[in-house]
């Protein structure tokens, strides 16, 4: 197989996956991580190596458009009544994980002062939010910071997440949809996300009605990985 023929290979498997794992990437292809890297280098356009990981270089692009800034005031009501039905599912002295987004900041706002819980988030903004609220116990993952999404990364918040398990997780998403899955806008999301998951007991999806059908190009999970998806239309 040739480098260019390796490279169509791998960009057709990111039209599934949205990323790959250098590891796996060369599984796939049958030869070296170093060669994988090499091809990677030496015909650069359509495919990038970004933390480990490939991804398509326009993807990156779409997720330097994103910002929480500028995503906070779309459909702020919608985004707040989807809140409200995960707010719902908390139960007293549950152990809940807060994905980054600007949807759930809604639900860190609606968590009542009085409530005792522990929040585990890895968002700056949500822990500022949730650090006055004297009832919970708040833990927030440490690791790099990255202001796209105002959150943190990094196998540090990946270490933290394997010593912890929650009752329920509350995810938020990018994209939603029935045959590419549940997408993200930021790489450095994908691992925490699927971590989170793995230690949960009941993980469930809040996304205002305009993610659905919508496919961004970082796919974390399948649809029935999760409990229910709750929009503000149910």
């Amino acid at each position: 197989m040739t480098p260019a023929e390796r490279l169509h290979k791998l960009e057709q498997a990111l039209q599934q996956s949205g990323s790959l794992r250098l590891r796996d990437a060369a599984a796939l292809l049958g030869v070296s991580e170093m060669t994988v890297r090499r091809d990677l280098a030496r015909h650069k356009g359509n495919l990038s190596y970004l933390g480990g990981h490939i991804v398509s270089a326009h993807s990156l692009q779409n997720a330097a458009q994103y910002s929480v800034a500028q995503e906070k005031d779309h459909f702020a009501q919608a985004k707040k009544r989807a809140s409200q039905k995960a707010l719902a599912l908390i139960k007293p002295h549950d152990v809940i994980f807060i994905d980054c987004g600007t949807t759930l900041l809604h639900l860190a706002r609606l968590i009542p002062e009085s409530q005792a819980l522990t929040v585990v988030c890895y968002s700056l903004n949500t822990a500022e939010i949730l650090k006055d609220k004297l009832a919970l116990r708040l833990i927030v993952l440490g690791g790099t910071y990255m202001p796209s999404s105002d959150s943190f990364s990094g196998q540090e918040a990946l270490n933290a997440l394997d010593q912890l398990s929650f009752d329920t997780v509350f995810m938020s998403a990018g994209g939603v949809d029935d045959h590419a899955g549940v997408s993200c806008w930021n790489l450095h999301e994908k691992d925490i996300k699927r971590r989170a998951m793995q230690r949960a007991k009941r993980r469930y999806l809040v996304v205002d009605s305009s993610k659905l059908g919508v496919r961004r190009h970082i796919r974390f999970a399948d649809l029935n990985e999760f409990d229910a998806i709750l929009t503000e239309q149910g």
